[in-house]
């Protein structure tokens, strides 16, 4: 598991980079495109598809909260909705406040479900099934909807440069992890005893520990599947209400692109959120807007509807977040004075 520390410098230079990153894109980066009439067209926004945008942006939360329970809440767990909410968005927040690239919302999940009683290796094993059963939603998206385009399957200006390319990526990345979950379950075993002794024998088992988690917890995805649990579509909820949200803010500025162009300019956009940066906040808008001119949406229309979308899909989970990270620290606090004992069965993993 990645280990960040969130110190009261780093929470408040991630601060000042959210704060100034938002300033550009809001009140810059328009005026470098010659779009002068773009903050006022974000004030002129149809309230009730505003007001929608905002009540699908809290169902993909929803989801995210039900997978969690999904993937970690086994059903003899004292972990309620309550703390599985707290879990979820005060992991939200830390992803979106801290240049990670994610890693900050895992190091605090992964944190909080040691203190709740959970083993290590467990950890590691369902936070690796979780991200692979969401982001294999994600690379599905892209193999599909980019075919589907590029083929003109459903509406929608296609060119290979947007459809194809990232459909070969999103390919190959579910490609890579199915290869790896092939691995054995003994491993690492194999690679101590194939290279015995010295330092070389610890280097190659340091290594293979990597594919040999990821191994188990894509094994552990597919496991989770079969099991047919309900809460395992809030992978699919997670990102269908927050793409909703996206074409809900389009909709608020009277533009209407095709729903195929949403999808894969939206995934497009959403690899920029690798990038070290604070929730993405910058890269994110820049790949959306891009990959729309791309498919011949208007610029400034582009603009002030992602804009809109992220002004949801930032703030609304961080300021919540940061709240239920306070909350989260006074459930923690009582898991460990004895208050609330927490008696997790561990499932197996394979």
């Amino acid at each position: 598991m990645p280990r960040v520390r969130f110190t009261r410098r780093r929470v408040l230079a991630s601060g000042v980079f959210v704060l100034s990153a938002v300033a550009f894109l809001y009140f810059v980066l328009p005026k470098l495109l010659g779009l002068r009439s773009t903050w006022n067209r974000l004030q002129q926004g149809n309230v009730w598809w505003l007001a929608l945008a905002f009540a699908l942006e809290a169902l993909s939360f929803a989801g995210y909260v039900a997978l969690f329970r999904a993937v970690f809440v086994h059903r003899t767990s004292r972990i309620g909705w309550r703390a599985s909410y707290e879990i979820t968005m005060a992991g939200l927040a830390a992803t979106r406040l801290f240049a990670a690239a994610g890693a900050g919302g895992i190091a605090l999940t992964a944190w909080a479900l040691r203190r709740a009683g959970m083993e290590p290796r467990l950890v590691a094993c369902r936070m690796i099934a979780f991200m692979a059963l969401l982001y294999g939603v994600y690379m599905g998206s892209l193999v599909i909807d980019g075919v589907g385009l590029y083929l003109g399957l459903w509406p929608g200006h296609a060119t290979f440069a947007i459809t194809i390319v990232p459909a070969i990526f999103g390919a190959s990345v579910i490609a890579v992890f199915l290869t790896v979950s092939l691995l054995t379950a003994d491993f690492e075993r194999l690679v101590e005893r194939w290279t015995a002794g010295g330092r070389l024998s610890t280097i190659a088992r340091r290594l293979a520990a990597v594919p040999a988690a990821a191994a188990t917890g894509v094994r552990t995805a597919r496991e989770l599947l079969r099991s047919r649990d309900p809460g395992l579509l809030g992978a699919v909820a997670w990102w269908g209400f927050d793409i909703a949200t996206l074409w809900a803010c389009f909709h608020a500025f009277g533009a209407s692109p095709d729903k195929g162009v949403i999808v894969m300019a939206y995934f497009v956009g959403w690899i920029a959120n690798t990038l070290p940066l604070p929730g993405g906040i910058g890269g994110v808008e820049g790949g959306m807007i891009g990959a729309f001119s791309a498919f011949g949406v208007n610029v400034e229309t582009a603009v002030v509807a992602v804009l809109a979308y992220r002004a949801f899909s930032f703030w609304l989970p961080t300021l919540p977040g940061v709240v239920a990270y306070l909350q989260l620290r006074r459930t923690v606090n009582r898991w460990q004075s004895g208050e609330a004992p927490l008696q997790i069965e561990n499932p197996s993993y394979t």
